[in-house]
């Protein structure tokens, strides 16, 4: 028994040292946690229970029978954030450069199964240096493997990346599939393809950094969610954006004491829209006055910037929120904001998330690099994500309501439950003055007379009156009184029950 004991004490203590004490201080020298501090620092403390610990790779090639940690390159288990049940694996950079064999892809799998069984996120923490060459086939049937539980997991439980190292080739594809991406600046890095293929293929120069940095993933192919300063501040914004989701599609959301009154009035409203309609004004003013002690979660910030996406609480209740934003491109929908929000509704929906949706859209953004680009069918991904959602949906025009934009931002056509407007908002096909240039078309050069139709229009269409009248607005409301009208409305919605027809699955345009 003693010789057991001592046994397990030394694998124990061999897999904790992981790639030994020379590769921690390396990993320590670049900047980096190594797997176990990370998951000590983003779980609660004492609360990790560790699976798999004695796993050994079985690949005799290449000498490889001699070099084997236990643990295999990767810490699996599951352990509680703010006392709620979360699944983790974290990739082990000091251990075979975090490779993934056959064995490590199992202890992934093993995790990811059960999470779907006891409906709990899952959260993967990347720092790898791709498939284990040595296991050839094995090491990519191993990421296969994990691939399938990614999108049998989609929609079931919460997944979330956070590339913490590289992930390169195919490593990127599991990632790529989970919820949300998150990086840390100058250590993670994310391509199908390094700089050096990519400069004998296409002769292009560019360092991995400037390829799949975490500020290139951000702000350039919005692959990634959020960037981070260092693997600390990463983990510790982590551990608050993982509150905010619920446990699985099972659950609501879960409810968070706040002092924050509900019907809480905010004055400064009436005075955000500019009296100029073609004045811009910050929807990000709105968003943070209105909800719970001022706390939004905002993804993708430096991506897609025209509109906003992000999670906040009403009433200690998660919502998600979205909202066009005037101050970049007027606010207009195009290629990229269509794919940013649409993706976001379509989480939202999966995980019993009620949408509220800031309206203020001049239309579709015009010209040919959005018509070249495929406007037509990324834009109908936000349409499409908006009039499948059966989750509480809570509208409110603050401007502008235009065109085809206004039927796709989660109006009452596409199954909206509460759609208010501000006094300032203006419902109609186009703005004033274009359409009067259309309808009274043998008047123009006559700028008095034009300018007399357009004022006729302004007062007939560019308010929220005939909207209302026909029952499309359910009411025009003072902006003070915002948070108090949205959160009365996710009140009354609070047990909505309203199911699409049978399918097995509908056809998105992707």
């Amino acid at each position: 028994m003693q010789e057991i004991i001592r046994q397990l004490d030394e694998k124990r203590s061999a897999a904790r040292l992981g790639g030994g004490e020379a590769r921690i201080e390396k990993q320590h020298a670049k900047g980096k946690l190594t797997a176990r501090e990370r998951i000590e620092l983003f779980l609660d403390p004492g609360s990790f229970e560790e699976w798999d610990m004695f796993v050994e790779h079985r690949c005799t090639d290449f000498g490889m029978e001699q070099q084997s940690t236990p643990g295999d390159g990767v810490v699996t288990g599951y352990g509680t954030v703010c006392g709620r049940l979360i699944f983790v694996f974290s990739q082990d950079f000091t251990v075979f450069g975090g490779s993934l064999s056959a064995a490590h892809a199992q202890k992934i799998c093993k995790i990811m199964d059960q999470a779907m069984k006891v409906g709990a996120p899952v959260v993967g923490l990347n720092d790898s240096g791709g498939a284990r060459i040595q296991e050839g086939v094995d090491s990519l049937a191993g990421y296969a493997d994990v691939f399938q539980r990614n999108v049998l997991a989609s929609g079931v439980v919460p997944q979330i990346s956070m590339i913490m190292g590289p992930c390169a080739g195919g490593a990127v594809y599991s990632p790529s599939m989970t919820d949300f991406i998150f990086m840390v600046k100058d250590s993670s890095y994310m391509f199908v393809t390094g700089p050096d293929v990519v400069k004998t293929v296409t002769h292009e120069e560019v360092t991995a950094e400037e390829l799949g940095g975490a500020v290139t993933h951000t702000s350039k192919s919005g692959v990634a969610d959020l960037a981070f300063e260092n693997d600390v501040e990463a983990l510790l914004m982590l551990r608050r954006f993982i509150n905010f989701l619920p446990a699985s599609n099972k659950d609501k959301p879960p409810v968070w004491p706040t002092e924050d009154e509900a019907d809480r009035k905010i004055p400064s409203l009436d005075t955000l829209v500019p009296q100029d309609p073609n004045k811009p004004y910050d929807m990000k003013e709105l968003i943070t006055k209105m909800v719970d002690d001022n706390d939004f979660f905002e993804l993708q910030p430096d991506y897609a910037s025209n509109i906003i996406i992000g999670m906040a609480r009403m009433e200690g209740s998660t919502v998600g929120i979205v909202a066009n934003q005037p101050m970049v491109l007027a606010g207009c929908l195009d290629i990229d904001s269509s794919k940013k929000a649409g993706r976001f509704v379509r989480f939202c929906d999966a995980f019993n998330i009620p949408i509220v949706t800031l309206v203020d859209v001049p239309g579709f953004l015009p010209g040919t690099t959005q018509e070249y680009g495929g406007i037509i069918k990324h834009g109908a991904k936000l349409l499409y994500a908006y009039a499948e959602a059966t989750v509480p949906k809570v509208t409110l025009i603050t401007r502008k309501a235009y065109g085809g934009a206004y039927d796709v931002m989660a109006s009452k056509h596409l199954r909206g439950d509460v759609n208010l407007a501000w006094p300032t908002a203006e419902i109609a096909v186009m703005g004033p003055k274009g359409a009067v240039e259309i309808i009274f078309r043998k008047d123009i050069g006559d700028e008095e007379k034009i300018t007399q139709r357009t004022d006729e229009y302004r007062q007939k269409f560019a308010n929220p009156f005939v909207a209302g009248a026909r029952g499309f607005i359910d009411d025009v409301i003072m902006p003070n009184s915002t948070r108090k009208r949205i959160c009365r409305s996710l009140s009354m919605l609070r047990d909505k029950d309203l199911e699409n027809p049978w399918r097995k699955h509908g056809n998105i345009p992707l």
